[in-house]
């Protein structure tokens, strides 16, 4: 009798609380700091930044920097690239590219299919190509179409899409969304961190971005690359200092914030107390790149690098001094003697948090634009005042870090004149443009990185480190994170089986 009581007074309890608990439900259980709809133009900031906050430093430094001899680097654990000792480490910046920029530029994209919001969506559209196309000349095959659909409709385990067909459909991408732009539109105003909203900014950099692409087909289809190379020139590329795509930083406290460049190169190994000495990762310039610099007279030599001087012990100043500055060579396997003596990043230009961050420049596509006239694609000017506007620009760019930066007219007038675009064969000129774009991307190591596998210049000797993981040949591309293998298993052996070998000797499909 106790227990049917008691089952009697529970059961009218709940029949009493049941009404209350339907009425209230909804707002009982909904966090009142929540934001249940994305705030879009926090999003397209945030994707912005985040395209360039995906581990600089293990991905371009320690990894692709040294395959292409930007930098070298005596340690011998894995993931030092100028040793071929790299196994899977620079494939952490994929899992956070997909996790961040992917994931939010997808978010963008979705929420502005509004009519109204067509310039937002063309931006977006822009800027995912840009971030994906970054992520795919590392890998090669990549999930594309699928990709940041996870809790959109449960797509955990995305194919991975031939890079033929991401390429095809990131050029169609672009020439779309340079065509959708609406002047009588919004734009993303001041949440658009490159251009401020800035329509005619973004189809130049849209065009300017299908040069590039374009010029990525040469090898693997030149038919399809000169289409490309043609719709861009004819839309309009960035020529003018004016119109460079460059994001801007500041220092405070926050990271996010400040240069991701500065931010990892400093807290990796050039803290404002290693004084060229003390360095936790033990990275200097390369002797390839400081050598060419400097028997060039290249006056970027004294921007770019400086040596700590140490006549008082107590103080050491950085030396930028051109005659002083000196390249490590790339192989070493343990700390050579005057560490200190070898050249690494300008404190007052390279590693300042207010630094800017070269996008895409009239530096890059001037040189191209000239390697198009080679090719006869273009007759709108001459190789030669093509390859002596990239070189001017490549070195303009550099005011933009300050006096410490600036190098004078008569410096670059100089330079142009001991090394003009020399008459020659076709060879011979794509070798002294390229060996250019090599010099003057610095930093922008995915892309020197790329447009070195597709040219071949400058000419590099490979380091046959003992036990290196790319038989003594300077790797082609990054490998897959190893939570793919594991995780999305059957996806990851297509794109094996279709791509070749998951390693550093395995070639994208551009890279014949």
């Amino acid at each position: 009798m106790k227990k049917i009581y008691l089952g009697v007074c529970l059961v009218s309890i709940i029949a009493i609380m049941t009404p209350a608990c339907k009425k209230n439900f909804v707002a009982i259980n909904t966090d009142p700091n929540a934001i249940s709809s994305p705030t879009v133009p926090y999003l397209f900031s945030k994707a912005e930044l985040d395209a360039f906050n995906a581990n600089y430093y293990a991905s371009q430094i320690s990894n692709v920097a040294g395959f292409i001899q930007h930098f070298a680097n005596y340690k011998l654990a894995s993931g030092f690239g100028d040793k071929y000792l790299t196994n899977n480490e620079g494939g952490a910046a994929l899992n956070v590219y997909y996790q961040n920029t992917v994931s939010e530029i997808s978010d963008v994209i979705r929420a502005s299919s509004d009519p109204a919001d067509v310039n937002k969506l063309a931006e977006a559209r822009i800027w995912r190509v840009y971030v994906m196309h970054r992520m795919t000349d590392q890998f090669g095959d990549l999930p594309y179409s699928q990709a940041a659909q996870g809790y959109v409709n449960n797509t955990f385990f995305p194919v991975y899409d031939a890079q033929s067909d991401i390429y095809s459909d990131m050029l169609n991408e672009l020439d779309a969304a340079a065509q959708a732009f609406d002047a009588g539109k919004a734009t993303f105003g001041t949440a658009d961190l490159l251009y401020g909203g800035n329509i005619s900014n973004w189809k130049k950099f849209a065009y300017s971005l299908m040069l590039r692409l374009g010029m990525r087909l040469t090898k693997v289809d030149p038919a399809n690359a000169q289409k490309w190379v043609q719709k861009a020139i004819a839309g309009g590329v960035i020529l003018n200092d004016a119109d460079i795509a460059v994001m801007k930083y500041q220092s405070g406290s926050i990271n996010i914030n400040r240069n991701p460049i500065a931010v990892e190169l400093i807290g990796n190994d050039y803290s404002a107390t290693a004084y060229g000495l003390n360095l936790i990762e033990g990275d200097k310039y390369s002797n390839t790149y400081i050598n060419y610099l400097k028997n060039n007279n290249d006056p970027r030599l004294s921007v770019l690098a400086v040596v700590w001087n140490y006549q008082d012990p107590n103080n050491p100043v950085p030396d930028t001094t051109a005659a002083n500055q000196k390249g490590m060579p790339n192989g070493l396997t343990s700390q050579p003697v005057n560490f200190e003596s070898y050249s690494e990043p300008n404190p007052a230009t390279i590693l300042q948090y207010t630094a800017p961050l070269m996008v895409l420049t009239n530096a890059e596509t001037n040189l191209l634009l000239a390697e198009a006239t080679l090719r006869g694609w273009t007759t709108e000017g001459t190789a030669a005042t093509y390859y002596s506007a990239g070189v001017t620009a490549a070195m303009h760019q550099w005011a933009l870090y300050g006096s410490a930066g600036a190098i004078s007219a008569v410096k670059i007038d100089a330079y142009l004149a001991a090394h003009p675009l020399a008459p020659g064969t076709f060879d011979q000129q794509m070798e002294q443009i390229h060996t250019q774009f090599w010099a003057s991307l610095i930093y922008d190591e995915y892309e020197s990185f790329s447009n070195w596998r597709r040219t071949g210049y400058p000419v590099l000797t490979p380091v046959n480190y003992q036990g290196n993981n790319s038989n003594g040949t300077i790797p082609r591309r990054m490998m897959y994170p190893l939570s793919e293998a594991s995780i999305n298993t059957a996806n990851y052996n297509a794109a094996v089986s279709r791509q070749g070998p998951d390693l550093l000797t395995t070639h994208v499909w551009w890279d014949k």
